[in-house]
C-alpha cells in the first residue's frame, strides 16, 4: 500500500490526471482518480487540500489567462465538487460527543467548494458539520444557530463585495454568543479585514481552521453581552452609503459621459453596451467596498487583476483608466473615493496583479 502522505511529485502527478479528467468534462475519470487514489491508502486530506484544492486554484489560473472559458471554468467547478463528495463517503462518521460546528457562505456568495473543502476537512479530523452550502440569508443562519448551538461558525467568503453582509452576517452570529472563524479569498493573504469586522478568528486556509478549532479558541467578540460598538467610524462620511443608494444612476451617468468623451460607443451593439455597464458596475461595487473598509488596497488589487484581464484578452487598458476618469468626475464631492481612484488610475501604468479575486480557493 502506497505511503500516507505521498511525495510531490505524485502529488503533483495526481493533480495532473484530475485536471485532465475534468477538463474533458469526464466525471467518471474524474472520481476514478480520487477513489482509486484514497484506495491506496493517500491521506484523504491530501487529496482534499493538496489535490482537489490545487485543481480547483488551477481553474481561476487557466481562466485569467485565457486559456479555457467560463463553460470550462463551470464544468471543471462541478467535477472537483463531485470528487469532493465521493471522497466524503470514505471518512469515519464523527460521533455524537464530538463538538459540533456550522460551515456556510454568506449572503450573496455563490463560490461554495472552499467551504466544502473546510467542512470535509473538519469531518475528517472528528467535528460533526452543519455545511449549509452557498448564499445563506443570515436570518436563515440565526435561526439555525439558535437550534443547535453550535460551538462556532465558520464563514467563508470569496469575493470581497461580499465583506459588508459578512460583517452583518458575524455580527448578528456573536450576538447570541456564537463565536465566529472567518476565511476564503476576499479577507485577503493576511486576513486583514477578518481584523477590522471584529471577527473571533481568521483562518487561512482550511487546514488552519481545523487547526483553531482543536487548538480551542479564544473568542474576544463573541458573547450575548458584547457592547455594540462602532466599528467602522469612517463610514460617518457617507460615501460608502452614497455609492450603495446612488449606483443605477451612477452607472447610468458614467455611460453618458463615457459617449461623450469616446463617441465610438454610440455604434456599440446592444451586447456591448450591456457589458460596459455591468463593467462599471464592477468598479463601483469594488470602490464601496474599499470605502466600507477605508482601505483603497481593495480597490487597487482589482483594478490591476482587471487591467491583466484586459490585457491578456487584447482589450486597450485606457477603455478601464477612462471608466475610473469618468468616475472620478462624478464623485468630485467625495474625497475618500477620489483618493482611491486617483490611486488606481496611476497604478494602471505599472504591471498589473495577476491574483484572480474570488477564484482562489484558500485551502
Amino acid at each position: 500500500m502506497r505511503s500516507a502522505v505521498p511525495a510531490d511529485h505524485e502529488i503533483q502527478a495526481l493533480r495532473d490526471r484530475l485536471w485532465t479528467a475534468a477538463l474533458d468534462a469526464d466525471e467518471a475519470a474524474a472520481i476514478d482518480v480520487v477513489d482509486s487514489a484514497a484506495q491506496e491508502g493517500w491521506c484523504p486530506e491530501s487529496l482534499l487540500l493538496d489535490v482537489i484544492a490545487a485543481v480547483q486554484r488551477k481553474v481561476g489560473e487557466e481562466w485569467a489567462a485565457d486559456r479555457i472559458t467560463v463553460a470550462d471554468e463551470h464544468a471543471v467547478t462541478a467535477i472537483n465538487d463531485r470528487a469532493v463528495a465521493a471522497l466524503a463517503q470514505r471518512l469515519p462518521r464523527p460521533s455524537g460527543d464530538r463538538p459540533r460546528v456550522t460551515v456556510a457562505c454568506v449572503d450573496g456568495e455563490w463560490h461554495a467548494l472552499p467551504a466544502r473543502l473546510v467542512a470535509e476537512t473538519l469531518r475528517r479530523r472528528g467535528h460533526r458539520v452543519d455545511f449549509l452550502g452557498a448564499h445563506v440569508p443570515t436570518p436563515h443562519l440565526i435561526t439555525h444557530l439558535h437550534a443547535t448551538r453550535p460551538e462556532a461558525v465558520l464563514l467563508s467568503v470569496s469575493i470581497p463585495t461580499h465583506l459588508p453582509r459578512a460583517h452583518a452576517a458575524l455580527t448578528a452570529c456573536q450576538s447570541i454568543g456564537v463565536p465566529v472563524v472567518v476565511g476564503g479569498a476576499a479577507f485577503g493573504p493576511d486576513g486583514r479585514q477578518a481584523r477590522a469586522l471584529r471577527a473571533d478568528a481568521w483562518a487561512k486556509d482550511a487546514r488552519g481552521a481545523a487547526d483553531l478549532l482543536e487548538a480551542g479558541l479564544r473568542m474576544p467578540y463573541a458573547s450575548a453581552a458584547r457592547h455594540q460598538v462602532d466599528d467602522l467610524p469612517h463610514l460617518a462620511d457617507q460615501e460608502y452609503t452614497f455609492i450603495l443608494r446612488n449606483r443605477p444612476a451612477l452607472v447610468k451617468q458614467a455611460l453618458h459621459d463615457l459617449e461623450e468623451r469616446y463617441p465610438a460607443m454610440r455604434h456599440y451593439t446592444p451586447d456591448q453596451y450591456d457589458r460596459t455597464a455591468e463593467d462599471i458596475s464592477h468598479i463601483l461595487d469594488f470602490l464601496a467596498t474599499a470605502l466600507y473598509f477605508d482601505d483603497g488596497d481593495i480597490f487597487l488589487r482589482f483594478v490591476t487583476w482587471t487591467a491583466h484581464i484586459l490585457t491578456v484578452r487584447r482589450v486597450p487598458v485606457a477603455s478601464l483608466g477612462l471608466g475610473l476618469a469618468v468616475l472620478a468626475t462624478e464623485l468630485h464631492d467625495f474625497p475618500r473615493a477620489q483618493r482611491f481612484l486617483r490611486h488606481a488610475g496611476t497604478a494602471l501604468d505599472a504591471p498589473p496583479a495577476t491574483a484572480v479575486p474570488g477564484t482562489e480557493v484558500s485551502a
